[in-house]
This record gives C-alpha cells, sequence and structure tokens, in this order.
C-alpha cells in the first residue's frame, strides 16, 4: 500500500545550500526555503536575520516516503552540516543560522533520535553533535528570491557554497566531491 506524502523540516544554517541537496531527489516532490521555530507570525527575512524572531533559517520537504524515505533524508541532512557548531554553520552565525531537526511525528522523531545517536557513536567528529530535534512548529516561506535560490543565481549559490566552507567541511567530513 502506498503511504500518502510527508513533511519533512530540517534547518541547517543558510536555506539556499540546504535546499540543492534534496531538490530533484527521486520521491522528493518539494523543498522550499523559509522560517520555523519562532515566536512572528510571517517573518521577513529581515526580521529572521536579526536574531530577534527565534526562527530558524529552514527547508521544507514534501516527499513521497516509499521512494525517499525519512532515514534516507536524515542521512542527507547530516551530511550537508557542522552538526557539532552551536552558534551557527560556517560564516554565517546566530539563532537563526543554527542547526536542527523538526519532527511532524512520533515516528519522525524516533528515527532522529536514533540517527543522531548513530552518529554520536561513529567517531566521525571529535566534539559532541548538538543538533536539536524539535516538534515542528509552524512553517512560513521565505521570500520568493530565496526560493530554489541555487537555479536562479547559480554564480553567486555556488560562490557562497565554497567561500562559506560548507563544501570544503563535507569534502572533508564526507568525503563528497564539491558540487557543481
Amino acid at each position: 500500500m502506498e503511504k500518502a506524502n510527508q513533511l519533512a523540516t530540517f534547518a541547517g544554517g543558510c536555506f539556499w545550500c540546504m535546499t540543492k541537496p534534496f531538490d530533484e531527489q527521486p520521491g522528493i516532490i518539494s523543498v522550499i526555503s523559509g522560517y520555523t521555530g519562532g515566536k512572528v507570525e510571517n517573518p521577513t527575512y529581515q526580521q529572521v536575520c536579526s536574531d530577534t524572531t527565534g526562527h530558524f533559517e529552514a527547508v521544507q520537504i514534501t516527499y513521497n516516503p516509499d521512494l525517499f524515505p525519512y532515514e534516507k533524508l536524515l542521512e542527507l541532512f547530516w551530511q550537508q552540516i557542522d552538526p557539532t557548531d552551536p552558534s551557527g554553520q560556517f560564516y554565517d552565525r546566530g539563532q537563526s543560522y543554527q542547526t536542527a531537526i523538526f519532527y511532524h511525528n512520533e515516528t519522525q522523531k524516533r528515527l532522529a533520535e536514533e540517527s543522531k545517536k548513530i552518529l554520536e557513536e561513529s567517531k566521525r567528529f571529535n566534539k559532541p553533535i548538538v543538533t536539536p530535534i524539535l516538534p515542528a512548529s509552524e512553517f512560513y516561506p521565505a521570500e520568493e528570491y530565496h526560493q530554489q535560490y541555487y537555479k536562479k543565481n547559480p554564480a553567486h549559490y555556488e560562490s557562497y557554497h565554497i567561500g562559506s566552507g560548507r563544501a570544503d567541511f563535507i569534502q572533508r567530513h564526507w568525503g563528497q566531491k564539491r558540487e557543481k
């Protein structure tokens, strides 16, 4: 029996860099950049970046779990971030750039906790894994110019992905070649 499409929400620092790895995977219906976890309704990018709203920059993924199970989403998520940095990601600093997994149901919570434990026990990183696992809350899509940024502005996206240190970090810790 085919399962209905589901939602997954991840904060991994700059949402521009979190869209491309998930986009266009088999079973991924959509990847939306946005804001979640805060206390202001319909925040703007400027408000979120001020670190006064409590929001994280995040991506919300609609996926078909028969084609791309949640466990695979978690695996891909961990490979895009520095899960040991409590202050942001790469050269983006502040609460809005911190990492988090936002679960939409108890199964996602359990699977996220298991994947975090496996990553901690792997000793891949020499510092503790600090990425929290939090209940999903209201998700607000970011402004249109942020959606699919890597496609709209490929040169700027690529220079940011490299210049921020993210590309080298991923290569160093996961052995993945820099994406083009």
